[in-house]
């Protein structure tokens, strides 16, 4: 088994590092010394065992599913560019629900790769 360094970058998860090195959130948290698994930074680097299996990349989703009449993703992935504004008039919703529904702390700052749940 060998040992990568990953930096992190914003908006990854220690569940989108996990999935894309085929481990779990427990094992990295556990291997790095993290204590809270929904604090990581940018920057900060991450010890991740590998095995001989190939890496599995993850691209950006969106879960699409038919809401009355309108098309509402479950799931959106942040792309450069991006603001809770525009995606909010993009879907139809507010920003004070993505607010809500992704706990962010603040509404100006949000990252590529970052996963948005887009509705309760």
């Amino acid at each position: 088994m060998e040992t990568i360094i990953y930096t992190i970058v914003p908006g990854d998860t220690l569940w989108n590092i996990a999935q894309r090195y085929n481990t779990s959130v427990n094992d990295l948290a556990r291997y790095n010394g993290i204590i809270d698994v929904d604090r990581i930074y940018p920057g900060q680097t991450l010890r991740i065992a590998v095995a001989d299996r190939p890496v599995v990349p993850v691209p950006p989703v969106v879960d699409d599913e038919i809401i009355g009449d309108t098309t509402l993703p479950a799931w959106y992935v942040v792309r450069p560019g991006d603001t809770l504004s525009a995606l909010a008039n993009r879907f139809g919703t507010s920003v004070e629900m993505l607010v809500w529904l992704n706990d962010i702390p603040d509404p100006d700052r949000i990252f590529p790769g970052q996963r948005l749940r887009m509705r309760p």
